[in-house]
């Protein structure tokens, strides 16, 4: 009985060292699912990411005002003769694009419908115009997107334009031509800004290459 009990109990350290061999080798197998499974931290966004989701969302404010004062007359062309050149940006263009000189034209343009959206929130004032809340917010949009534009410029040291001098309507009499105007200038600047964010997401590329 004694002799049992001993031949019994001789395999059992061999039994505990299997086991434990076992069991550490399944923790090794196990040990990329669970380094995969921890939780990865979200990519910070730059400031071309930035600058894209603030002009994209200054197209969607531009949109929301000419949906909410659509104007059904027909609208006098070429009220403000100072507003850059969009007729001749094509979807071609955007595949052509230099970093610097986009960023520094890009720059100018918005400063200068900044102006031209400054004069248009005085003259609204003065008529009471509907529009002056959104108007007010999207000079502020517009500011903080210059801002932002400026700052990228400095990182990849693309030189700032000479600021054109706006030339301004004259004095508007009464709220029909103010409602011209606004209906003007929100066009163009829609199709601005529909045009700036399409060549922020292409230069984004650009950027991370010089940086």
């Amino acid at each position: 009985m004694t002799l049992t009990l001993k031949l019994l109990r001789k395999p059992l350290p061999m039994l505990l060292d299997s086991s434990s061999s076992l069991l550490f080798s399944l923790l090794l197998a196990h040990l990329p699912v669970f380094t995969s499974a921890s939780p990865v931290p979200p990519r910070r966004p730059t400031d071309m990411d930035k600058l894209s989701n603030q002009t994209k969302n200054l197209l969607k404010l531009t949109q929301e005002l000419l949906r909410e004062h659509a104007f059904d007359s027909d609208v006098e062309p070429h009220r403000f003769r100072s507003l850059p050149e969009m007729s001749n940006r094509s979807a071609n263009d955007l595949t052509n694009l230099e970093l610097k000189p986009t960023l520094s034209q890009l720059h100018a343009d918005l400063k200068l419908y900044e102006h031209h959206f400054e004069w248009l929130n005085r003259v609204s004032k003065k008529h009471h115009h509907p529009a002056l809340p959104k108007l007010v917010e999207m000079i502020r949009e517009m500011k903080s997107l210059s801002n932002l534009l400026h700052r990228q410029m400095l990182r990849v040291e693309a030189p700032r334009l000479t600021q054109a001098t706006p030339s301004l309507p004259p004095h508007l009499p009464f709220q029909f031509d103010v409602l011209q105007s606004t209906h003007e200038l929100l066009q163009h600047f829609k199709l601005f800004c529909d045009w700036a964010y399409r060549a922020f997401l292409i230069l984004k590329p650009k950027v991370t290459a010089v940086q």
